[in-house]
């Protein structure tokens, strides 16, 4: 279990969305300094957090990102893409781009600051997943986040004897900007960020931010028509 408050926190993609309301949560629970990146971070408006620039999926990018924040114990990446891209019909650099933000982004942030995080005397990393980790949507998104779950499941593994805890954050909708076009419902991105930084604080392996989330991680043991109705015709 890591405490929030006196740490030193790292949002990816902290300017907007569920990461300006992850940046804004741990400033709220005590936080010393909060590092939120950005392509451009003059886009990071909270008034306390530390802006930094990040592409990442670029590794000197990430590498850069890493020798400036050596002070950092918890790791929270949550940027990340939605192209919108389907796997018969878009094109192939679509889906890798996804990929390479999505699934190798966080990776490289890891195996950045793994070693930041231990010089530190240990932390926490927080991996910000989907209610599409466990359902299909047709999307190459849905397949990013499947495969960030597995990554998740493997750090953690490998991590615990190094002191370093990781926690797996899922959710559906959330209200922000991404899913303005979007019907239906939508959780707070506050209440997300609440509950994904009360799940560090306990050390939940896993954080499920709504009732549709629970809902998809329980059918999971089911038949797979259970969750996809159209194979029941």
């Amino acid at each position: 279990m890591t405490a929030i408050k006196g740490s030193v926190v790292l949002v990816t993609g902290g300017s907007r969305g569920i990461g300006k309301s992850l940046v804004e949560e741990a400033y709220t629970r005590g936080a010393e300094k909060v590092y939120a990146t950005a392509r451009d971070p003059r886009t990071v408006t909270h008034p306390d957090a530390v802006p930094l620039p990040l592409e990442v999926g670029d590794p000197a990018s990430v590498a850069a990102l890493a020798e400036t924040a050596q002070d950092v114990t918890v790791l929270i990446n949550n940027a990340g893409i939605a192209t919108g891209a389907r796997f018969l019909t878009s094109p192939l650099g679509d889906i890798r781009r996804e990929f390479e933000i999505n699934y190798y982004g966080p990776l490289l942030v890891a195996r950045a600051f793994v070693p930041v995080i231990e010089r530190n005397g240990g932390g926490h990393i927080l991996n910000v997943h989907s209610a599409l980790s466990w359902l299909a949507d047709g999307s190459s998104y849905s397949s990013t986040k499947a495969a960030l779950w597995s990554q998740t499941n493997s750090l953690r593994l490998e991590l615990q004897p190094r002191g370093i805890g990781v926690t797996g954050l899922h959710m559906a909708y959330v209200d922000t900007d991404m899913t303005a076009g979007i019907e239906g419902p939508k959780a707070n991105a506050h209440d997300i960020a609440a509950a994904a930084l009360e799940g560090i604080e306990t050390g939940a392996h896993e954080v499920l931010g709504d009732d549709i989330t629970r809902w998809v991680k329980s059918a999971l043991s089911g038949d797979v028509a259970e969750m996809y109705q159209q194979l029941a015709q």
